[in-house]
């Protein structure tokens, strides 16, 4: 199962518009002649309700906080929150998130937060950094290849200010 939590985007329009690009993304790789995996992978996608409501709550507070701080570290958070309660529910043998991915993010404090959610929730976090072993560059090839769309900010009103 893959899910697609991001009450952070806005608007709703860009939220929508990644949400249909993971669709696609998932279900071109998850063919058996993707090259990416070996096999036919198959893939449950989820997208999950646009609750923007539960972003700008966890923000309330931090909204001049800088980009990389404290406010990014409470959205890691409600976002691995709900992967978490999601491999709890399908009985997922370990939950994890993209977002090490980024240069931006702080995959230190991603996995920190994972592991304390592991322990809520009984289900082990894949620690991960993605962004090692040129997994960045990697990323930016791949959305080449499959003509990906690749925003220039993480999603929130606060991050599109700042870019």
């Amino acid at each position: 199962v893959t899910d697609f939590y991001n009450p952070n985007i806005a608007p709703i329009e860009e939220f929508n518009k990644r949400a249909d690009e993971f669709k696609r993304f998932v279900s071109a790789i998850s063919r058996e002649d993707s090259g990416v995996f070996s096999g036919n992978t198959d893939i449950s996608v989820y997208i999950s309700e646009y609750e923007p409501e539960k972003f700008y709550e966890i923000a309330k507070g931090l909204e001049t906080a800088k980009e990389g701080g404290e406010r990014c570290f409470k959205c890691y958070r409600l976002r691995m929150e709900h992967a978490a309660k999601m491999a709890a529910k399908t009985g997922a043998d370990y939950f994890t998130t993209t977002l090490s991915i980024s240069p931006l993010k702080n995959a230190a404090k991603i996995n920190e937060i994972g592991e304390e959610l592991a322990a809520i929730y009984g289900v082990p976090h894949l620690p991960s950094d993605f962004k090692k072993k040129e997994g960045y560059k990697h990323s930016i090839e791949l959305s080449s290849e499959y003509d990906l769309y690749r925003q220039n900010y993480c999603g929130c009103v606060y991050s599109r200010r700042e870019s």
